[in-house]
């Protein structure tokens, strides 16, 4: 562990290292576990035959706002700003791209969860179907994009501007590259900090609910062959048949 970091609180240390390092554990271990031991529950238990209308807008917006989220994520913490600035985005034009697009990717993403938790609390047989983790899940996981949605508007919409890439970027690139420096993340804004233990908290839940079928998206059937579909020859009715043979049988003389 860098200096700086050994100079954190220990409160600071619990949060910021001890506690991402565990949920990160966590969320490896339980994925080997669950495969092992419920390999049929590993689905996202469609109810799509109990309700369709409101999935049919709440999924797509939901899935779709999440991939434009989290490729966002990936290209905000992963990426050092020096490697942008290297290929010619400065920091206006990347924090503006990245506002923009964030924003509309944030409002699909929320649009659609907001109308399938609708869906789930509204329609009886829907409720029915909801299981200890989805209870668990849908809290969680509204709760973690409603802290980065509030975080990004509170100081990069309507306040004066927060560069987390500084920060938070951080924190994060130095947890998986085995080097912690919760002194980066100790002094950004409460919300920020907030979205990021709720997130390290989404990890931890996240092999036992059924966000696990994002391991098994069907990419394969992107690239099959087309299945080729006979017609079978057409055959006369039984009926006809039927009366094809009494009317062809010869009958007796009266």
């Amino acid at each position: 562990m860098n200096p700086t970091a050994a100079a954190t609180g220990g409160a600071g240390l619990l949060l910021w290292v001890a506690f991402p390092y565990t949920c990160l554990a966590v969320f490896a271990v339980g994925h080997v576990w669950r495969y092992r031991q419920d390999q049929f529950g590993w689905t996202s238990r469609t109810t799509q035959l109990l309700e369709h209308r409101w999935l049919r807008w709440g999924s797509p917006l939901f899935h779709l706002g999440a991939f434009a989220v989290i490729a966002g994520h990936a290209m905000g913490l992963a990426v050092p700003a020096s490697w942008t600035e290297a290929v010619g985005i400065d920091e206006h034009a990347y924090h503006t791209t990245a506002l923009v697009l964030g924003s509309a990717a944030g409002i699909a993403m929320v649009t659609g969860l907001g109308m399938l938790c609708a869906r789930r609390l509204l329609t009886r047989r829907i409720r029915l179907t909801t299981n200890r983790s989805d209870k668990l899940l849908f809290p969680l996981l509204s709760a973690t994009v409603l802290l980065g949605i509030s975080a990004t508007a509170a100081h990069n919409v309507f306040g004066g501007g927060y560069d987390y890439r500084s920060t938070v970027s951080v924190w994060f690139r130095g947890i998986f590259a085995l080097d912690p420096r919760p002194e980066a993340i100790t002094g950004a804004p409460l919300l920020f900090q907030l979205h990021a233990l709720s997130a390290c908290l989404l990890f931890a839940a996240w092999p036992f609910t059924r966000l696990v079928h994002v391991w098994s998206a069907p990419i394969g059937y992107l690239i099959r062959p087309y299945l080729v579909y006979r017609r079978r020859a057409a055959t006369p009715a039984p009926a006809a048949r039927t009366g094809t043979a009494r009317a062809s049988r010869p009958g007796r003389a009266a």
